[in-house]
């Protein structure tokens, strides 16, 4: 376990190519989204990364939006091969992963699959697939904070799609930036069920905000309708995925976002550069936090405090300069169970984070 953390914990280094390698002429780079580019969350997001590395040199690039995660996105991922000439795609929502990639990468091994979100196996995963994401929960653990500083009730609330590790992850990190400023704070968590159910979403942010929310985030596909009812309801709310500053002017406190295009153009440099998942010249495990540019923080909304600035930043400058551990022991469930013992501390990049199951002391909720 502790060489997989050591190994992992090297990628975001390792990802800094080297120079000197065969370059390409061109390279074709296919994008596929589960929902619309234009949904203010995480397609959106993806469609942003995508127009970035559009820009470079040498590269080309094709995307489908609205690709379901069922047997139609073998078929968008063989057309994008076939007829477009893509040498790497990036089939970008959860469930597109198994079964999807893993058939259609099999039958394509001189083509790149790489997949947001995945913890790729050497034992059972093809050589040509490989995984990258972000520590955006150090973007939460901020907003957390930032939350904690602007609520009145001590209530803030979580808006959730599926009890997964990624969203767990989200969850307890805010939690514990909010936890980190007022103690006595509660987030309250209600999973929606799937990634994008806009009628629940704003089912349950009404019933939060019922109940004496004053700050709202989540982690859901597209937070729009979550930011407007929240703006709606004159309280405040905290981003997920891109900006959605816009459509909350008065109540969006800050957020936490992507910063794909920077992922996408080492990709695409190490494949220009002749560098495969195959021959060792690209990670099969790409992970980086704000310190490698893979996420950022929203620029803060006109009721974000002095006070929250400063606490803010000076957790922002910790996760800079690698000083900043969010899961060091002793943690609590929220059933009292120690899940981090005392003097135990989990760095960003241990595997051990990507297989959480619980929500941690403060979360009133299940993941049942």
């Amino acid at each position: 376990m502790k060489k997989l953390a050591k190994i992992i914990g090297s990628l975001a280094l390792a990802f800094t190519l080297s120079c000197g390698a065969a370059v390409a002429e061109d390279v074709t780079m296919g994008f596929i989204y589960v929902g619309a580019k234009d949904d203010y969350g995480y397609n959106q997001a993806h469609a942003e990364g995508k127009e970035g590395v559009a820009k470079m040199p040498g590269v080309k690039t094709v995307e489908e939006a609205q690709v379901p995660e069922t047997n139609d996105v073998q078929e968008t991922m063989r057309n994008m091969i076939d007829q477009d000439g893509a040498v790497v795609v990036f089939p970008t929502s959860f469930g597109y992963f198994d079964p999807h990639i893993l058939k259609v990468a099999k039958k394509y091994p001189k083509v790149q699959f790489l997949h947001c979100g995945g913890l790729y196996d050497a034992a059972k995963h093809p050589a040509n697939v490989g995984s990258y994401f972000g520590y955006i929960d150090e973007a939460q653990y901020i907003a957390g904070i930032v939350a904690a500083h602007t609520s009145k009730t001590g209530k803030l609330g979580f808006i959730a799609a599926k009890p997964i590790p990624q969203v767990l992850r989200n969850i307890n990190s805010f939690t514990l930036g909010a936890r980190s400023v007022k103690p006595t704070v509660t987030v309250q968590v209600i999973f929606t069920g799937d990634w994008a159910m806009p009628v629940k979403e704003a089912e349950a942010a009404t019933s939060l905000i019922d109940q004496g929310v004053d700050v709202l985030t989540c982690h859901v596909d597209s937070p729009k309708v979550i930011v407007q009812t929240a703006e709606k309801r004159g309280i405040y709310v905290c981003g997920y995925h891109a900006n959605q500053a816009s459509i909350a002017p008065k109540g969006y406190l800050t957020g936490a976002e992507w910063n794909w295009s920077a992922v996408y153009g080492q990709y695409a440099k190490a494949i220009k550069e002749g560098k495969t998942l195959e021959n060792g010249g690209i990670p099969h495990l790409v992970r980086g936090g704000l310190k490698e540019g893979f996420v950022k923080v929203s620029a803060y909304g006109p009721a974000v405090s002095d006070a929250a600035k400063k606490d803010a930043d000076a957790a922002l400058a910790k996760f800079m300069d690698g000083s900043m551990v969010i899961y060091k022991g002793e943690i609590k469930d929220n059933t009292g169970k120690v899940v981090i013992p005392a003097g135990t501390e989990l760095k960003q990049q241990d595997p051990v984070l990507e297989k959480m199951d619980y929500l941690v002391e403060g979360v009133i909720g299940s993941t049942k």
